[in-house]
């Protein structure tokens, strides 16, 4: 979708109000201006029985107002704006589809497990006291289950954010063993910064202390990274003049939170990024198809909610894609448990069907549609997807 058109008439509308209102306010002003000189001629005024001059008065302010016509210029500048306004509506009605429901399709889906995306969403995104309402209201206590690890994990990076890394070396203490089969160094890069930070504040030797409690079972793995930080020893307190102030960096803080974020979620079983989050992503990006297919279709609903497979690719980038799909070359189907891929003695990829058309039987030999081998089906090997 082409936003900039989109762009540009919001700008524009934006123009016209800032114009109008301006034109509103200096024509206020000089109303004002014109009644504060009237009222202050008759308040100069000593014969303040002189009903007469002050008739005179009032006579020369109506004549100034209907010489400045303030409704007149008013309705200029405000004719001018409701234009703007009524050609962006229609552009954003004719850009934006307000009536997404066509796409619908009535799936069975179980209730229970939306509702426990629903939650966990809430808890991964920190909103706990919403979590906890909507679980009470859908009546969903088993949801609470991700709860609690996910308040401790927002503790660990508060705590952080307050440059506190007691909570986080606890976890990664208690988790070393599971953080190292994922090949995590989560642990080291938190020693790290708390090393760094006790050597800014200038003391050395409790810098060189922590290093040797903490820093030096690394040292045979990460020789190099150690090297650095025993370097940084001859700059205590003013590390920030050393060759190493990139050590002080704050984005080294940011980065570690997030991979703190990544490989707690890992270790409870989540994905990084909230499941909910995904899926409404997907279908943004999925929506504009999906509508152009149903205007296609509107006479044909009633075959559109039975349709196992989209007629037309409904492409969302590799950023959604989360697992290997295979496409059998032959019948052009999506492999699935019914029909999964099989592999050929010759090294090529077929889809079940696929074989069992070519062969016509289990025993008699086929020729592979990409190369002169022949194979029968059951020289063929299952693929798992």
């Amino acid at each position: 979708m082409e936003l900039n058109t989109i762009k540009d008439a919001f700008d524009r509308v934006s123009k016209k109000q800032k114009l109008s209102t301006s034109k509103a306010q200096e024509v206020v002003d000089q109303v004002g201006r014109e009644m504060e000189t009237a009222l202050a001629k008759i308040q100069s005024s000593e014969d303040v029985a002189s009903a007469l001059d002050q008739k005179v008065f009032l006579k020369e302010l109506s004549n100034k107002l209907k010489e400045i016509g303030p409704i007149n210029q008013l309705e200029g500048s405000q004719k001018e704006l409701n234009i703007s306004l009524s050609k962006y509506a229609k552009l954003l009605e004719k850009s934006f589809i307000p009536d997404i429901s066509k796409t619908y399709r009535n799936v069975e889906f179980d209730s229970h497990t939306v509702n426990q995306i629903i939650a966990g969403h809430f808890y991964r995104q920190g909103l706990f006291e919403l979590g906890d309402c909507f679980v009470n209201e859908a009546n969903e206590p088993e949801a609470t289950t991700l709860k609690f690890p996910f308040l401790e994990m927002y503790q660990i990076l508060e705590a952080m954010k307050s440059r506190n890394l007691g909570p986080a070396l606890t976890w990664s203490t208690t988790n070393r063993d599971p953080l190292l089969q994922n090949g995590s160094d989560l642990e080291l890069k938190l020693r790290r910064l708390q090393f760094v930070e006790i050597l800014q504040q200038g003391s050395r030797s409790d810098a060189l202390n922590y290093a040797k409690t903490h820093l030096a079972p690394f040292a045979l793995t990460h020789m190099q990274e150690f090297q650095k930080l025993m370097c940084g020893l001859l700059w205590a307190g003013r590390l920030d003049q050393s060759p190493y102030a990139e050590l002080l960096s704050p984005s080294h803080w940011e980065k570690l939170a997030e991979e703190l974020t990544q490989q707690f979620c890992r270790l409870l079983g989540q994905s990084y990024v909230s499941p909910l989050s995904v899926a409404i992503a997907a279908g943004i990006q999925g929506l504009p198809t999906l509508l152009k297919l149903m205007n296609v279709m509107a006479a044909k609903k009633q075959e559109w909610q039975v349709m196992k497979q989209l007629p037309v690719p409904v492409d969302l980038g590799r950023e959604f894609q989360f697992h290997s799909i295979f496409v059998c070359p032959v019948s052009r189907e999506q492999g699935s448990e019914e029909n999964p891929p099989m592999l050929m003695p010759c090294g090529h990829v077929l889809c079940k069907q696929s074989i069992v058309k070519l062969s016509k039987s289990s025993t008699r030999t086929f020729k592979c549609p990409y190369c002169p081998l022949e194979a029968t089906v059951a020289q063929c090997r299952q693929l798992y997807l």
